[in-house]
């Protein structure tokens, strides 16, 4: 064990961990949602690449000896190779406006940084966690720029697992393109369709989500190093906040900048909102798509089955036989904790007092966890569904050939009352729409071949010229 102490008092720590007292009584203080800091690195090397920035802009500007630059910066790197992300031991949700996440660095980095010097963990006249970890930084800071880096770097691998998903559901449009079936509208029999059309509007629902979130990402980019506590700069040099974020983009390579007015970014969570939202917006039309999925293959006898979705496990304790659309079922449940996770970032960003928010703990934990699950849903939804779909041809054609709805075709030449009594007889008497038709003698045999082939009413048909052709025929 070893004695460490702050302002409150002294406390034994023992002597195998890099964290200090500070973070200790954080880890007794927050026993709230059993996920740490340890279960989101990339907010680790955020706050890594945070410190590494500080040290070096410090360094720069004189206010910190080359030595101790030297081995902050080092620590900062084994950090950063992951070696010691269980030493990050703090709840994400925390009281303090993330200082304990702060301090948790800060401690960490300078009993590393200690070790590597020869001295003992603890040993702060050396390394100190505020006076050269912390040098120039507030928790108000240097906080949120960890966690939009943090965020930066996360929606960059979402990217990769949406680009997945979307490319597997432009695998099936391609695959069922000359698929005919049935298109509905409020689950009831609309005009048909292809399937490769259906699963080409999910292909296009994802291009829009990442062209939405590459926009909500840019604003991660501006941070507020060197507002210190407040955004007036106290304790800082005048120029760290252009030197340390100089130095974040060559750490990071990406184009990070200091906020204009640093009092007006210091509780401004606005950027988080809108990132939030991009995600609830995404959540929002990937639930609606595993909904399609689950109907379109929904059966195997008694439903539409159009579709079979891959068989992934027994469905039923009870009904032998029974298999479940257990992997839609799962995103959607991912889904609807993002769309919750929308309102809570809205309610904490909204909470925000004079010059801060406290609340950031609850912004930096929804986020994280909701692109991490949105990550894994669309790597799961792609691998363990989507690339196994089938399609049952003839179940397609037969819904399109039996279909009431085709009679839409015939509106332009025989107009909506007629098109309309067809269906209702249809209906009534279990006929088809093109037998009812040709006993009415409204169009001729040929017509209603043209008419009511289903691929004819696979696109736009209707111009002057093709009504004119037709009246000729």
């Amino acid at each position: 064990m070893r004695l460490e102490h702050d302002f409150i008092g002294e406390l034994e720590i023992a002597d195998d961990v890099f964290y200090g007292v500070q973070t200790f009584r954080a880890k007794q203080n927050f026993d709230i949602t059993g996920e740490h800091l340890c279960d989101y690195p990339s907010f680790i090397y955020g706050y890594a690449k945070v410190k590494k920035a500080c040290a070096l802009a410090n360094c720069e500007l004189k206010l910190l000896d080359q030595e101790k630059c030297d081995y902050i910066v080092k620590a900062c790197d084994e950090i950063l190779t992951g070696k010691y992300n269980d030493q990050f031991v703090v709840d994400m949700l925390q009281g303090g406006a993330g200082t304990s996440t702060n301090m948790n660095t800060n401690e960490v980095i300078a009993n590393v940084g200690l070790t590597m010097m020869g001295h003992q963990k603890g040993e702060y006249k050396f390394l100190h966690p505020n006076d050269h970890v912390n040098l120039s930084q507030s928790t108000n800071d240097s906080y949120p720029s960890a966690i939009k880096i943090a965020t930066y770097d996360d929606i960059g691998t979402l990217f990769e697992s949406i680009k997945l998903l979307r490319d597997s559901f432009a695998k099936k449009a391609e695959e069922f393109k000359d698929v005919i079936k049935m298109g509905r509208t409020q689950l009831q029999d609309a005009v048909p369709m292809t399937l490769g059309q259906e699963f080409h509007a999910f292909v296009t629902m994802l291009d829009e989500d990442l062209e939405r979130l590459e926009e909500a990402r840019k604003l991660m980019l501006e941070v507020n190093l060197g507002g210190t506590a407040i955004g007036t700069g106290i304790n800082a040099h005048p120029d760290f906040p252009k030197v340390v974020v100089k130095h974040l983009r060559e750490i990071t390579g990406d184009d990070f900048k200091s906020c204009a007015d640093l009092v007006a970014a210091t509780p401004d969570c606005s950027g988080y909102v809108h990132v939030m939202g991009t995600l609830k917006r995404m959540a929002v039309k990937l639930s609606k798509t595993c909904n399609d999925l689950r109907l379109l293959g929904s059966g195997p006898r008694c439903g539409l089955n159009e579709i079979n979705l891959p068989k992934m496990q027994p469905g039923s304790s009870i009904m032998p036989g029974k298999v479940n659309p257990v992997i839609p079922e799962v995103v959607n449940q991912v889904c609807y904790h993002v769309i919750g996770a929308d309102v809570a970032v809205n309610f904490a960003a909204e909470a925000g007092q004079l010059q801060l928010n406290v609340m950031e703990p609850a912004i930096a934990y929804e986020v994280f966890k909701s692109i991490k699950m949105l990550d894994k849903a669309c790597r799961t939804l792609a691998e363990k569904c989507v690339d196994g779909i089938t399609a049952n041809e003839k179940q397609c054609l037969d819904f399109v050939l039996g279909s009431i709805g085709i009679v839409t075709a015939l509106n332009p030449y025989i107009g909506y009352e007629n098109s309309a009594s067809i269906a209702k007889e249809a209906l009534l008497t279990g006929k088809r729409v093109r037998e009812v038709a040709l006993e009415r003698n409204l169009l001729t045999e040929e017509q209603l071949d043209e008419l009511l082939t289903p691929s004819n009413m696979l696109k736009s048909n209707l111009s002057a010229e093709s009504r004119a052709h037709f009246a000729k025929k």
